[in-house]
């Protein structure tokens, strides 16, 4: 099946409920050979992502968005395990500080963008300003649709200075949800990943549904596409990623810098 199923362009059409959160659309028949696809995949970024630093004239965002426990630190995780830290940054969102809330909201994401040749993963992202704010009424309609206007330019601003834009949507299920967090409330060593908090916005999961399938719909354009990434799977939801940038890897088609002929004249002694 192909990405394109799954690569949201336009919001026109878009309905969160078309996709299922337990497909696999990209599987290879069972875990073994999925785990051995990513493995030929993560050796194959590597690859690219030398020669895109090296090349040094790009830049690459990869957003990471989805409800608490849809996988967005295992994604990374599974995904860019290899990837050399030279030219990777992963940069974490969490509540805005006093000195962020003094600013615009864009203010503290615009200073994370990637760098040329380098990649920038967002785990969570400028869209919690239309998403957990929308939730909790913290913004009116009217405020969210601006933001709406304001977060399509901005991603507009960052194209047109050469950074692809690569927005995943970690898509899980309410069921598999509560399974993720029974497990973490069953064994002791995984107390350290449980909060509090996920069980009180768990609670909100259908306003959640409604604001994802809002945000995506209003920011979702040819340039800066949304992913809708099955991710009841781990294994699968790693996959799907992968394969997502592997394909925007072959259209960059990234290439080493010509060679300097001056070199050939040094000698090492």
């Amino acid at each position: 099946m192909p990405l394109d199923d799954f690569r949201i362009t336009s919001g026109k059409s878009f309905r969160l409920a078309d996709h299922a959160a337990d497909s696999k659309p990209l599987s290879r028949g069972d875990k073994t050979a999925d785990l051995e696809r990513l493995t030929e995949l993560s050796e194959w970024l590597d690859t690219q992502q030398d020669i895109f630093y090296a090349q040094h004239n790009r830049k690459l965002l990869v957003v990471l968005q989805g409800m608490d426990t849809s996988g967005k630190d295992g994604t990374v995780r599974g995904v860019f395990r290899s990837f050399d830290p030279l030219g990777l940054r992963v940069v974490s969102f969490k509540a805005p500080t006093a000195e962020e809330l003094a600013r615009d909201y864009l203010w503290r994401v615009h200073a994370q963008v990637p760098r040329l040749g380098e990649i920038a993963v967002f785990n969570r992202s400028h869209y919690e300003d239309v998403l957990i704010t929308r939730v909790h009424g913290w913004i009116d309609e009217d405020e969210c649709e601006r933001r709406y206007k304001q977060i399509r330019a901005f991603e507009t601003l960052l194209t047109g200075t050469g950074t692809t834009i690569v927005k995943c949507f970690l898509h899980i299920s309410k069921g598999e949800q509560k399974a993720r967090l029974e497990s973490r409330l069953a064994d002791p060593q995984k107390h350290w990943k449980f909060d509090p908090k996920d069980l009180e916005e768990r609670q909100y999961w259908k306003d959640y549904e409604v604001a994802y399938e809002a945000a995506i719909a209003a920011t979702s354009t040819p340039e800066c596409p949304w992913y809708i990434v099955p991710a009841d799977s781990k294994t699968h939801r790693n996959l799907m990623v992968a394969e997502i940038l592997a394909d925007v890897f072959k259209r960059l088609k990234p290439e080493y810098p010509p060679p300097n002929p001056e070199l050939a004249k040094l000698k090492v002694t």
